[in-house]
């Protein structure tokens, strides 16, 4: 193995050297600027991105707090119709109970005067009846009619059944 003769030892340094010196050179100048470019570039890029980020977090934030209050102030305003619309409507449902309570009561007003109609009537028609009916009982049994007694008896006897 030619690596293992120590005669060209010397000359494998010599070019060990060169090479490595070579190589850091063109490292050196050439490929780790190029690389430390691009990774100042990303990181640059990357920090720009996260500032962005940041940026349209707090926009969202923003948008976020208008949007709660929009709804807040819809909701706050839909409560406002509600309340007045329940209240129209109350009014309007208090209304048509007045309404039906005076056309109930005026019902009732009539119903009770033909009521008051129908029982002076009874109660004529009733002495009348009665009057013809002890008349005619009086004159079965052989009695003499007088219209004044027979008048009388039957407003007694009524006044006792009315009270």
């Amino acid at each position: 193995m030619p690596q293992l003769n120590f005669d060209t030892f010397p000359n494998q340094i010599f070019w060990l050297l060169v090479t490595l010196g070579v190589l850091y050179w063109v490292l050196s100048r050439i490929a780790l600027p190029r690389i430390a470019a691009v990774l100042s570039d990303r990181q640059g890029a990357i920090t720009g991105d996260l500032m962005a980020a940041e940026e349209f977090k707090q926009r969202a934030k923003e948008a976020e707090a208008a949007y709660d209050k929009a709804l807040a102030d819809a909701r706050s305003e839909a409560q406002k119709i509600v309340a007045a619309n329940k209240a129209e409507i109350q009014k309007e449902l208090d209304a048509a109970i007045a309404h039906a309570d005076a056309e109930i009561a005026a019902r009732a007003a009539e119903s009770e005067k033909r009521i008051a109609e129908i029982r002076d009537s009874a109660q004529t028609d009733a002495e009348t009846v009665a009057r013809d009916v002890t008349a005619e009982l009086v004159r079965a049994f052989g009695g003499n009619t007088d219209n004044a007694d027979i008048d009388a008896a039957v407003d007694r006897r009524m006044k006792g059944v009315m009270q």
